[in-house]
């Protein structure tokens, strides 16, 4: 054990002033020294007595002493000079001085040249000095165990110097150690996420191949949805999770026949409407197994909901229908209504405008309403071109502005798209294989040398 651990267990454990404790009360008087043994016996302390200065001061050569009790008036040595001498042999022992009041003069004196705890007057009450001589021996307890703390302390505090010669360093290499780590993580967060989003960006584009005329369908509900989260000042998570909703809000008519995912609702028989309302549930079961998208499962579910209770597939209303599929329902509304997927005409944008704000308060949550309305007066732009360029013309270092298509519909690369020399080589290829001209559009001055994201089918 080490001398800082001995001190530690010292300090911890330091005696208290309880019956271990041992006093020393010293007077000339028998009768005196009778009574003040019998007082204290029975509190417990171990009581040691002598008639006289000098027999206490022999006595005290083989005994430690917690506490010393002294008459003043004593015959050749007082009760003054015995304490003041004591105090060089035991410093930590307690002095009390016993006196009469006509000492009180004289005892200020030994108080001050010896340290005295305090002075008890003839005639004592019993009580009173028990009381005296529990606190004296408390407050010399906690001086102890004080001391012991300051010298562990001083220890300590080298053990730390010596220690912090080395630890700066070893710090400052941990910290450079974790601050790699934290980037690393990020940049593979980054990545994952990126490629999450981009993959439910391809699963929406799977579907929509199968839909008529609905290219980009997912890809614009879910545009719309993220301007009325940034209006709304949703938090990121909230936010995340209607954006993957309104990508992946038409999934679960991936079973749907080819004639049923054309017909528009207003013309179905009623066995297709009951085939059709059943989307919903469907998307939910092939989305509940993966827990990171529970909540946008609920979401789809509930998209066809209606405020007023007249919606599918729950029956929900009002604030029971979840809150990421009041912000959908008007704008997938909105979407359908000018695709044409609703009723057999296509309706004009102000059209779908006005049939939307009809429908607030009803079928819609206002907010979603006024918050939708507000981002739909600037129109989603038709394309994000920086400058366009063919399959022979793009090289690595490019970034795409805009999402790169088959002339099927299917997505090839996300926007935002860094291209290094190996996907340059593959977009080359994929032109002349499948004899077509794609045109590409690309940001200027791109970066160069940053790691791929993903490529559909790599």
């Amino acid at each position: 054990m080490t001398e800082v651990q001995v001190l530690a267990a010292a300090a911890i454990s330091a005696p208290t002033p309880t019956l271990e404790a041992t006093l020393l009360l010293v007077d000339d008087e028998p009768l005196i020294l009778s009574a003040l043994r019998r007082l204290f016996r029975p509190e417990g302390y171990r009581v040691l007595v002598a008639e006289g200065g000098a027999l206490a001061l022999e006595m005290i050569k083989d005994e430690h002493i917690d506490l010393v009790i002294s008459d003043m008036r004593m015959p050749g040595m007082d009760g003054a000079q015995f304490l003041e001498r004591l105090r060089s042999v035991q410093p930590d022992a307690v002095r009390i001085l016993l006196t009469g009041y006509a000492d009180i003069t004289s005892t200020i004196a030994a108080i001050n040249a010896g340290q005295i705890h305090r002075y008890i007057a003839k005639p004592w009450n019993d009580g009173d000095i028990l009381l005296v001589v529990r606190d004296a021996l408390q407050r010399r307890a906690l001086e102890q165990q004080n001391r012991l703390l300051s010298e562990l302390s001083i220890r300590q505090n080298e053990e730390l110097r010596q220690l912090n010669q080395t630890l700066e360093e070893r710090v400052r290499q941990r910290t450079a150690e974790i601050e790699q780590i934290h980037d690393m993580l990020n940049v593979a967060y980054g990545e994952l996420k990126s490629n999450f989003t981009l993959s439910m960006r391809i699963f929406a584009g799977l579907m929509e191949l199968r839909h008529k005329g609905f290219s980009g369908h997912s890809s614009r509900v879910s545009e719309w949805a993220q301007r009325v989260c940034a209006t709304l000042k949703l938090d990121e998570r909230q936010s995340h999770d209607i954006h993957v909703a309104a990508l992946l809000h038409d999934i679960g008519k991936i079973g749907f026949s080819d004639g049923l995912l054309d017909k528009p609702i207003s013309t179905m028989t009623a066995e297709e409407l009951s085939q059709y309302r059943k989307h919903p549930l469907n998307a939910e079961a092939a989305l509940m197994p993966l827990v990171q998208l529970h909540r946008v499962a609920k979401f789809i579910r509930s998209q066809h909901e209606r405020l007023d209770g007249k919606g599918f597939p729950d029956g929900l209303e009002g604030q029971a229908i979840p809150f990421g599929a009041r912000i959908l329902a008007p704008i997938i509304d909105y979407e359908n209504l000018l695709a044409g997927t609703l009723a057999e005409r296509r309706f004009s944008p102000e059209d779908a405008v006005a049939s939307i704000r009809r429908g607030a308060g009803s079928r819609y949550d206002p907010v979603a309403v006024d918050a939708f309305l507000l981002v739909q007066k600037s129109p989603l732009p038709d394309t994000v071109v920086d400058r366009s360029i063919t399959a022979l013309d793009l090289v690595a270092g490019m970034v795409l502005s805009r999402d790169l298509t088959s002339a099927q519909g299917t997505l090839l690369l996300a926007a935002g798209y860094v291209f290094d020399a190996r996907v340059v080589k593959q977009i080359r290829e994929y032109a002349q294989r499948e004899g077509a001209k794609l045109t590409l559009s690309v940001h200027k001055d791109a970066p160069v040398d940053l790691p791929v994201k993903a490529i559909a089918g790599s």
